[in-house]
């Protein structure tokens, strides 16, 4: 969902602009979508067959990491089958993933203009984008320090892209790129961006979050009891839809949620294919323990509609791209536990602009306890430092909405003017 999200987010956008938008991925993305909108067409591009790769794994959504890679050189075969749909289709524009340069190349082929979109935080890119062309030079930015466990990880991450991902790839678009990002929050990251692109003007859409959901009517007891409780006092908890939680983590997140005292809503979701449910999971007797301060749900909640009540005073989070802005456009603290790809730079990126606070972790294993986890929640929901990371959240909040208003109407203006030079 990684992905997707802001691709939709942003066809909801330039549709309202007056664009009429074709929004292309594969038949499982589209699943994800409930899309309403007339000016709005989804369009399904599908992939070579492979015994590898059947066409349940076309997405990023529960796909093993080992298998990443696979799906990139699949997308990748796809180009004359995409270069069908745009002979079909002949935009004026096309707007595309930094991780599928090939499309811009298809796209030239049509003498379509190509804007790449970056759909995770300047932070990270520019991290990501140091460490493939500088690998020898120290990341200027000490705030983005990683643990060794993590800085590893990372690395092992970015070789892996090396095997199929050149440095040249996101360089030789020559086009404007947009980013799913606000200089309010990352000013400094978009400009280390632009230079580690050759000075490519990078331009920020603001936060592209998605609204309230309607269909919560199965939540409505949980939303009842949230009600119930006092001003930001309850924490949300949920790792998004492609981390999980081992047996060891949730035990020590369970006992973390109840030695801290504090309210929370906590989502807990197993791999596809995974015979574990809550039973089993949970330490025994555990609901019973915290009683009325908690509610633990499988699967899935509303989000957006919970951390924008104002019983929610903190957001326990993997820390990625889509979490972090729909928790700072809605002015809630972070508390951070990432786990894989961007989020450990997103959750730093969080922690040096005040809006939150991470849990302590073993530098070298990754592993955190029950202890820590109560201590970053505390940080947050009782004590007094947690009084200045919710005030500086509700300030950003506010300041990122403005600021996200200007930010999409010039990127609205640059592409208008490209699609306009397109159609002459």
């Amino acid at each position: 969902m990684g992905h997707i999200t802001p691709f939709f987010e942003l066809a909801k956008k330039l549709s309202q602009k007056g664009f009429h938008v074709y929004l292309l991925s594969t038949p499982i993305n589209l699943t994800f979508i409930h899309n309403t909108h007339s000016s709005i067409h989804l369009v399904e591009l599908h992939l070579p067959e492979s015994p590898d790769l059947p066409p349940h794994r076309h997405t990023t959504n529960g796909l093993p990491p080992h298998l990443n890679l696979t799906l990139q050189n699949a997308l990748k075969s796809s180009e004359p089958a995409f270069s069908d749909v745009m002979a079909t289709l002949r935009p004026h524009l096309l707007i595309y993933d930094v991780l599928n340069p090939w499309a811009a190349r298809v796209a030239e082929s049509h003498d379509v203009p190509a804007v790449r979109l970056f759909t995770i935080g300047a932070a990270t890119c520019s991290y990501y984008t140091h460490s493939l062309s500088r690998e020898n030079e120290e990341y200027p930015f000490p705030e983005l320090r990683l643990s060794t466990y993590d800085r590893d990880r990372v690395q092992k991450m970015l070789e892996r892209w090396r095997s199929g991902l050149k440095y040249t790839d996101i360089t030789e678009d020559r086009n404007v790129c947009v980013i799913t990002a606000s200089r309010e929050m990352e000013g400094k990251y978009i400009d280390s961006l632009s230079h580690l692109l050759g000075g490519r003007k990078v331009m920020p859409l603001g936060l592209l979050v998605r609204q309230e959901e309607d269909d919560c009517d199965q939540f409505h007891v949980i939303m009842e009891w949230l009600g119930k409780k006092e001003e930001k006092s309850t924490v949300y908890v949920s790792f998004g839809s492609e981390c999980f939680l081992s047996d060891e983590e949730i035990q020590e997140m369970a006992y973390g949620l109840e030695e801290s005292r504090v309210n929370f809503i906590w989502v807990v979701r197993f791999p596809k294919g995974e015979e574990r449910n809550l039973e089993m999971a949970l330490p025994k007797g555990f609901l019973d323990m915290v009683g009325d301060r908690g509610r633990v749900v499988e699967g899935w909640a509303p989000q957006a509609r919970i951390l924008s009540h104002p019983s929610v005073g903190g957001f326990v989070s993997h820390c990625g791209w889509n979490s972090i802005m729909e928790s700072v456009v809605r002015g809630v603290p972070i508390v951070a536990m990432p786990m894989q790809f961007d989020q450990p730079m997103n959750a730093k990126m969080v922690v040096e602009i005040g809006v939150g606070v991470e849990v302590v972790r073993d530098d070298c294993t990754g592993r955190f306890s029950r202890k820590d986890v109560a201590k970053a929640l505390a940080r947050v929901i009782v004590e007094e430092v947690g009084e200045t990371v919710r005030r500086n959240a509700e300030v950003m909040g506010k300041n990122v909405r403005a600021k996200s208003l200007k930010e999409m109407d010039e990127v609205v203006a640059l592409l208008a003017h490209i699609c306009g030079q397109a159609s002459i």
